[in-house]
């Protein structure tokens, strides 16, 4: 296996567990839903409901962490980023992982498997409210979420060491975006000529490169 098939292997894994636990967000919906009605329409109101509802939130957040910085989508200050050349983007990126990304997720992934023992060990339940639900399953979310994390990390320093060498980003395992959405709306139209559709497709690429090479740097070309 060459660099970028390992890179790009790292990001199916991020990416099929963030999809995989994306769909939390529809099981969340339909509590919440069930609640309402419960409360408002039945009186009968769930008394651990705020619990579950954080520990989904809670694991949507932390398990789609490695999905996000795969796609390079956490947000960046990048006002100055934006106009350094791949290169010094690279350099910079490297020095921030290994300081402070390392470190934090090392320290995140330590103290969570703590955390995770303990709750286990003691079959802990929440405490918000009485006969709270159990919580050791969540909290071993925390480091399964951060070993997910240092994975797409280490993928992330590997992507940094290339550009230094290379002077050009590697590529990224893309998942569906707003152009994929225009051009297939744009094929299936039966009100658009095949010339107004190229033109339109390629506009919207266009429109998609420069706003990508403003700001996200894991696609900037030299």
């Amino acid at each position: 296996m060459n660099v970028q098939s390992i890179l790009h292997t790292i990001d199916e894994i991020s990416t099929w567990v963030g999809k995989a636990f994306a769909w939390l967000i529809v099981l969340l919906m339909t509590v919440v839903c069930v609640e309402v009605i419960k409360r408002y329409l039945l009186n009968a109101p769930t008394a651990w409901i705020f619990d579950v509802d954080n520990m989904m939130y809670g694991t949507l957040f932390m398990m789609c962490g490695a999905y996000t910085l795969a796609q390079n989508a956490h947000v960046r200050g990048d006002f100055l980023y934006s106009s350094m050349r791949p290169r010094t983007q690279a350099g910079l990126d490297l020095v921030l992982y290994i300081v402070f990304f390392i470190p934090g997720v090392a320290a995140l992934i330590y103290a969570g498997w703590g955390f995770a023992a303990d709750s286990w060990r003691i079959a802990e339940h929440s405490n918000v409210t009485s006969n709270g639900p159990p919580v050791y399953h969540f909290k071993s979310m925390i480091p399964i979420a951060g070993a997910f994390l240092m994975l797409q990390g280490v993928a992330e320093i590997i992507r940094a060491v290339v550009c230094l060498k290379t002077g050009e980003w590697p590529t990224r395992l893309k998942d569906v975006a707003e152009i994929d959405v225009v051009e297939e709306q744009l094929a299936h139209s039966e009100y658009v000529d095949e010339e107004s559709r190229k033109l339109a497709i390629e506009g919207a690429h266009r429109i998609d490169e420069e706003a990508r090479q403003r700001g996200m740097g894991g696609d900037r070309q030299k």
